[in-house]
């Protein structure tokens, strides 16, 4: 079975983001880029399911500007067998994504689709639920456990009120959260092997999907600065601030 991988190229989680002077949008010069932590969850998935003997294949697949190509050099330093680049420049929005990544899967035929819940700079957490419409397959979202039987795959996901166990027919979608695993490192010998592991590079013609984009944005902004809290003397005081001032309680 092969499993496929989709991951993003985000700004690092350690980095303070600042939006552009003109508040077109982020400012990425100069920034250091990195593979989106939920990305790397499902990278780390996808190569113990092939130790374990579950799948034979692990194929990332990025879709954005050719420095996404230091981002699927990573995916195979960590174990990957072999990366596609979908360039696009700039990355399309969430809908094109799933349509880009529909047309990979069906030329390469995975049994399982692995991905991260969300990525760290849109907070968008919309990709794999529309690939999995597009294709018409079942999915597996917000899962902080996964079992691959013989005949299913067996996924426990986050739900409001606990824990939900359910079991997918493959081939299937999954989306993962943080608490499935603690992804690996890459080791020096392994960043070494990366550089000679095949990448594929394609285009969004190549694949005859069109990626025009649907959302024009306006403005970005940095939220608001936080104000400073107050130390009241009673809890009548606190009652009252909550009432009158803040407006959350009647």
């Amino acid at each position: 079975m092969k499993v496929l991988v989709p991951i993003k190229r985000v700004i690092d989680a350690n980095i303070k983001v600042r939006v552009k002077a003109d508040q077109t949008g982020v400012e990425l010069n100069n920034v250091k880029m990195a593979m989106n932590p939920f990305c790397e969850i499902a990278v780390e998935e996808a190569i113990r399911l092939r130790e374990a003997g579950k799948a034979e294949e692990v194929i990332a697949v990025a879709v954005g500007p050719a420095q996404s190509q230091e981002t699927l050099r990573t995916a195979l330093a960590m174990g990957a067998d072999r990366a596609i680049l979908v360039e696009s420049d700039p990355a399309p929005e969430p809908l094109g994504v799933a349509k880009l990544l529909k047309a990979v899967t069906e030329k390469e035929n995975p049994g399982l689709i692995i991905l991260g819940k969300q990525a760290i700079d849109g907070d968008n957490n919309q990709t794999g639920q529309m690939l999995a419409a597009l294709l018409n397959w079942s999915i597996g979202s917000f899962v902080s456990r996964l079992q691959v039987e013989e005949s299913s795959v067996r996924v426990t996901r986050e739900v409001d009120g606990g824990l939900e166990n359910i079991d997918l027919v493959p081939p299937c979608v999954i989306t993962v959260d943080l608490r499935l695993n603690e992804p690996r490192y890459a080791s020096l010998p392994n960043i070494m092997k990366a550089k000679k592991k095949p990448l594929e590079t394609v285009t969004p013609a190549d694949l005859g999907v069109d990626v025009s984009p649907r959302v024009e944005v306006l403005k970005v902004i940095e939220p608001s600065a936080r104000a400073a809290g107050v130390k009241v003397s009673s809890a009548a005081e606190l009652v009252d601030k909550l009432r009158n001032e803040a407006k959350v309680i009647s």
